[in-house]
């Protein structure tokens, strides 16, 4: 249940900017790597472009700038992977049959949350407008047990990484736009609805 190899290819893949009409996919470079590639170049371009488009009166820096930029996708990059290695951790832990206290478990989902609910600004992937697969999938939550609720969490951003749309850098499909979207909302519900009930318990 791990994710794994998956760093990789989003330090590659960049941020999904836009609607379904103008879905624009860049990459995050890797430092060191794809020198010269003319591929990585082009979505660079791609990345200044839609950066420029979308800085239109939000402020007076200009913008096509390219360390703004730059922060921008290595903000990205740091929440992907940031959200594995919390993931795995907790697959890990499971797995091992470990127990997790509750103060690992309501730092973790609640970095969780603020991560991916960073993505969803950074990645243009707000919240979808019918919920009511995510709002059945709360009230499950209050009468699931904590580890089953972590499991559950953990399905979620597997199936989110594992999109193509984030999987393969290049990918444009309006139906896995979608999927990935509401997946990564359901991630944003449950680490909340878990960190919620979590620190409840605290004495």
């Amino acid at each position: 249940m791990e994710v794994h190899g998956v760093n990789a290819n989003v330090r590659r893949w960049g941020m999904l900017m836009g609607s379904i009409g103008c879905s624009i996919l860049f990459s995050v470079p890797i430092a060191g790597q794809n020198a010269g590639d003319p591929a990585k170049v082009q979505m660079q371009e791609m990345t200044r472009r839609e950066l420029q488009l979308n800085s239109l009166g939000e402020d007076k820096r200009p913008p096509n700038d390219p360390k703004r930029s730059q922060a921008m996708m290595d903000q990205v990059s740091d929440d992907f992977q940031r959200i594995l290695t919390l993931h795995n951790e907790i697959v890990r832990a499971i797995t091992a049959n470990r127990s997790l206290s509750n103060k690992f478990i309501s730092d973790a989902t609640g970095e969780i949350r603020k991560r991916a609910a960073r993505l969803q600004s950074s990645l243009k992937l707000q919240k979808p407008e019918t919920a009511t697969d995510n709002r059945a999938m709360g009230r499950d939550l209050n009468v699931m047990e904590t580890k089953d609720e972590l499991l559950l969490l953990c399905k979620q951003i597997e199936s989110f990484v594992r999109n193509p749309i984030i999987d393969k850098p290049g990918t444009v499909d309006a139906q896995q736009l979608g999927k990935a979207r509401k997946d990564l909302q359901s991630v944003v519900e449950i680490s909340d609805a878990i960190k919620k009930q979590v620190d409840k318990q605290k004495p």
